[in-house]
């Protein structure tokens, strides 16, 4: 059926889940601008989206909390989230009332994005292990929250992050057109499966992709032919993708349950037993630490690599050797493990002041500069590129507005102001009572602070990974932590704990915020409805929050946390950044070598930040900060894994020729790694319900 040029198609009147929605999803309307492909009805709000997208989100939630509690990162997996959609789907759809579309695709992925990266956003794998395991007495703890308790938590942290993204998505993707790659990139894959499928009735959107990348006919290869002919040749490449995809999750998870027979393939002795042994060089060869390395690519993995090499294979002997730190190793009192944590943390500490500084200036000063002219102020000469940002047109790299005309969704799918300050009052109203109830040491006030400070650091931190595709949350999450250092008193006996929970409020709005735009941007890209993302997220959010909430707890009750297996270093991070940023708990030597490495590393930043040398061979050629110090915190032998994927990535995408090359390995790349992380993480559920076994029985 054609769209309507009065409106979208009338809803069912006992469907109405809300304005737009249709008897099992909503109906798009044409876009305003003329230049735009038509939008075409079909469903995309859909409770069977829905059940897919817990279903998926679930899984993915279960491999972020338990390689969460084991490296401190997560996996956003947008893109595998919308392949497994695709194939759970492609597998079902002979019993199917009707199709699956590119739409509903971005709709099911959403929400089981929106459930997957909720352990890092409700701190189950940071802030919550940080305060049961390791608060001291004197700070005001442990604290040990009840599985209601910690539900209600993890609710409260669920949705301000969402609502933040409502204003962001109309600044930094409808006027200044940030590029957010992997958003991007999961347009263009969710297009590719989609099209010529059987019964789908949608069109490939060709702006997904530049001009270059779309050959003639006649300069296309068999495998062009494939990716851009015909459905047969579509459905061929799609099979060819599910294989590998198949594959690599055979392996990962044969492999993983093979560990559980066999642990010591969790650490290979590759450089000898005493180097093993006593300084924790090992090799954990784990398919998805290879996965995550592919994904995060060569350049943060050497920057990783380079901060394992300084950390414990220059300072932790040098710590050690002069009694700074006469403990064994891997304690993280008296070894030089909890040495070497201190220079982590100032690395991060000021790759994140310089880095955020700086990114706060570029955003602010073009803005202020061209209001100053507006009113009649001349700031400075004008310029080229003053010239250039005044003309009001979107240049992608988001420093300006945006024309009138700029296409946007339809009214209708938008969401308006109201229900943005009505769903805003109500976050903000259960996150401060949920705290209030979990935390009674921290004043209402103080979380009120948190959440307007909260809002600050996701502005910034859409912006980052609008431009770059990395969100600074690590980074974000300190800078919260120094600003509750600053405003909280030392003599307070909840100060440290007021600073963990004021932190992870911080870090939950930049890491929603963020990723969230990632899925709003690949909304914009195929038309999407954002009312519907928007409904989706929210919905996926308060799914996940009870879901990491049980994981957590689930796995807290299988394996002994803290334990060789799960270090759960984001914990140690974050409380020992609260002592340090209090002047308490360092060891001999560790100030003058914090100061050091951080004056170092801000330097760097700057660099590595100015956008006049930042691209740059000196610039290119310099490590992250936050690269490095996940490096030092992290064993080498989590670390090296990563570094054979990051190698990998780098080989591989060197050996292509042509664009449309580059594509093709990129997909491949992508799929080996999510089927390596996600067939290590459902192994892992198999392997903890053997533990259970085997505890009982014994």
């Amino acid at each position: 059926m054609p769209p309507s040029d009065h409106g979208p198609l009338a809803p069912a009147a006992s469907d109405q889940i809300f304005p737009g929605a249709a008897a099992d999803g909503i109906n798009p309307t044409p876009s305003v601008n003329a230049n735009a492909v038509p939008r075409r009805p079909h469903r995309q709000f859909t409770f069977r989206g829905i059940a897919v997208g817990f279903l998926v989100g679930t899984l993915l939630s279960a491999v972020n909390v338990y390689f969460g509690l084991q490296t401190g990162w997560i996996s956003l997996m947008s893109m595998p989230a919308a392949l497994l959609s695709f194939v759970i789907f492609q597998a079902s759809s002979p019993f199917l009332a009707y199709s699956f579309g590119e739409k509903e695709n971005v709709f099911v992925q959403t929400v089981a994005v929106a459930v997957g990266c909720m352990p890092l956003s409700s701190a189950v794998i940071s802030v919550v292990p940080a305060i049961e395991k390791l608060l001291d007495p004197s700070e005001g703890g442990p604290v040990r929250l009840p599985l209601m308790s910690l539900i209600l938590w993890s609710l409260g942290l669920a949705f301000f992050g969402v609502i933040f993204s409502v204003p962001l998505r109309k600044q930094l993707i409808i006027k200044e057109k940030l590029r957010f790659p992997s958003g991007t990139a999961t347009a263009t894959m969710i297009t590719i499966l989609h099209k010529g499928q059987p019964g789908t009735g949608e069109p490939r959107q060709e702006q997904l992709q530049p001009e270059a990348y779309r050959p003639s006919e006649a300069g296309r290869s068999r495998e062009d032919n494939a990716q851009f002919g015909s459905a047969d040749a579509t459905h061929d490449v799609w099979q060819s993708q599910t294989k590998l995809l198949s594959v690599a999750f055979a392996i990962s998870a044969g492999y993983t349950l093979l560990t559980f027979f066999l642990p010591v393939l969790r650490d290979l002795p590759v450089f000898g037993r005493n180097a093993a042994q006593m300084w924790l060089w090992a090799l954990n060869p784990s398919p998805a630490y290879i996965g995550q390395g592919i994904i995060m690519g060569q350049s943060t993995t050497l920057a990783m690599l380079f901060g394992a090499i300084v950390g414990w294979g220059i300072l932790s002997p040098l710590a050690k050797s002069l009694g700074w730190a006469p403990g064994i190793v891997n304690d993280w009192k008296t070894g030089s493990r909890g040495w070497i944590v201190w220079i982590s943390l100032a690395i991060m500490l000021a790759d994140s002041v310089v880095s955020l500084s700086m990114l706060a200036g570029n955003t602010l000063a073009p803005l202020a500069k061209r209001h100053l002219r507006r009113a009649g102020w001349t700031v400075v000469p004008s310029t080229e590129d003053d010239s250039m940002a005044d003309d009001d047109e979107g240049n992608g790299d988001g420093v300006d507005g945006c024309d009138e005309d700029d296409e946007d969704a339809p009214p209708e799918e938008q969401i308006g102001m109201r229900m943005f300050l009505i769903t805003l009052l109500l976050s903000t109203g259960l996150c401060t009572t949920t705290i209030y109830y979990c935390f009674p040491q921290v004043p209402i006030y103080l979380t009120i602070i948190a959440l307007c400070v909260a809002f600050v650091l996701s502005v910034m931190a859409a912006r980052a990974l609008g431009q770059t595709d990395l969100n600074p949350v690590s980074g974000i999450s300190k800078i919260a932590q120094l600003f509750f250092a600053l405003i909280v008193s030392k003599a307070s006996p909840s100060a440290v704990l007021i600073n963990l929970v004021a932190g992870a409020i911080s870090e939950a709005a930049g890491q929603q915020a963020g990723d969230i735009l990632q899925d709003l941007k690949t909304s914009h890209l195929l038309q999407a409805s954002p009312k519907a993302q928007f409904y989706g997220q929210l919905i996926g959010a308060a799914y996940g929050a009870v879901t990491s909430s049980l994981l957590y707890r689930l796995y807290d009750s299988v394996y002994s946390i803290p334990s060789k297996m799960f270090e759960m270093p984001a914990a140690i991070v974050w409380i020992d950044c609260s002592r340090l940023l209090y002047g308490e708990g360092l060891p001999p030597y560790a100030k003058e070598f914090c100061l050091a490495f951080g004056l170092a590393f801000a330097a760097v930043t700057a660099i590595k930040s100015s956008e006049t040398v930042g691209q740059g061979r000196l610039a290119r050629w310099l490590p992250g900060g936050i690269a490095v110090a996940i490096g030092m915190y992290n064993t080498p032998s989590f670390t090296l894994a990563r570094v054979t994927g990051g190698v990998v990535e780098g080989w591989w995408r060197r050996q292509a020729s042509r664009p449309e090359d580059l594509k093709r390995r990129e997909t491949g790349l992508i799929l080996v790694a999510s089927g390596a992380i996600i067939g290590e993480g459902i192994a892992s559920l198999v392997n903890l319900g053997l533990t259970v076994l085997t505890a009982q029985s014994s």
